[in-house]
């Protein structure tokens, strides 16, 4: 009798367990060495990348960097300079991905063409990572861009296969850029009072982004997915990241690697629906499944004072 008592007690437990999980979010940094919005001091530069490198130490975040190899070279040439920021990276730890050469358009730019720009985006980068005992491995797709057709998604993907790329996949997208240059415009200006005013309608917003993707996810899988957040080496996020990481945090968030997120099963949902659009991956699986564009209604809003 006293077996049949405690089953129940056990799988209570275990509900319980399940429901106490944390939640967990990839974060990654695109456009990488840094977006510097035309303050190309390197003392400047060198900032931003300490300071995001900091904050993932803060908060023990595996991290992964997305690089631009166009912005390493100086008239042509690779400028050991500009390199430094990406040893910075991975002699801390962190991981660097694929990006293309000179984040060009896949729906704007002919296949070979763009092919050619990821093949010459890993001429520093995998020599570098391989210095440190890593591998060049997943690929980041500029704008979120995927292909207009199936055809087009079929031969990206294709391509990316033979040369042995994983495709890193955005579930938490939003409009940190538009954030991010305001911030550096206000900076130019010395215009403190509203770099403040910036950040923390940054840090706000941010917080209302994971929140409405959080929803997304919940209502299409039931759940609350391995999330991968996209942002960018920006001044701002340099200055206010560790704000934001701080709200995941506080939304009872832990944080992984991009190969931790990917096997969750929810990145092997199928995507059907292309366009123009670059959205992150829970908005296409949406479409996909022919849900309307009203489920995008409650995305949050760029502050007018931004835009």
């Amino acid at each position: 009798m006293k077996r049949f008592i405690c089953l129940p007690i056990v799988l209570v437990v275990f509900t319980f367990n399940l429901r106490s999980q944390s939640k967990q979010v990839c974060l990654s940094v695109d456009d990488l060495t840094v977006v510097s919005y035309g303050i190309n001091d390197t003392a400047f530069t060198y900032g931003i990348t300490r300071s995001l490198i900091n904050t993932f130490d803060k908060y023990q975040i595996p991290a992964i960097g997305f690089v631009n190899e166009s912005k390493v070279y100086s008239n042509d040439t690779v400028d050991a300079s500009k390199v430094k920021h990406l040893d910075m990276w991975v002699s801390n730890g962190y991981d660097l991905g694929n990006h293309t050469f000179a984040h060009l358009s896949y729906h704007k730019t002919p296949f070979d063409e763009y092919s050619a720009g990821i093949l010459k985006g890993e001429l520093i980068t995998r020599p570098l990572l391989k210095e440190y005992g890593k591998e060049l491995k997943y690929f980041r797709h500029p704008y979120l861009q995927v292909g207009l057709t199936q055809s087009a998604y079929d031969s990206l993907n294709q391509f990316l296969a033979e040369h042995d790329y994983v495709v890193a996949p955005v579930s938490i997208d939003n409009s940190d850029w538009r954030f991010a240059k305001a911030y550096s415009d206000a900076y130019k200006k010395g215009d403190t009072v509203l770099m403040e005013k910036i950040g923390e309608a940054y840090v706000d917003y941010m917080e209302q982004v994971l929140l409405y993707y959080e929803k997304q996810s919940l209502d299409l899988f039931g759940r609350v997915i391995a999330q991968t957040l996209l942002t960018h080496a920006s001044y701002l996020n340099a200055q206010y990241l560790d704000k934001v990481m701080q709200k995941y945090v506080e939304h009872g968030y832990t944080f992984i690697s991009q190969e931790e997120a990917l096997k969750d099963p929810a990145y092997r949902t199928e995507v059907t629906y292309f366009d123009n659009w670059g959205i992150s991956w829970i908005d296409r699986w949406n479409l996909s499944q022919g849900k309307s564009r009203e489920v995008f209604k409650e995305e949050p809003k760029v502050p007018e004072f931004i835009k």
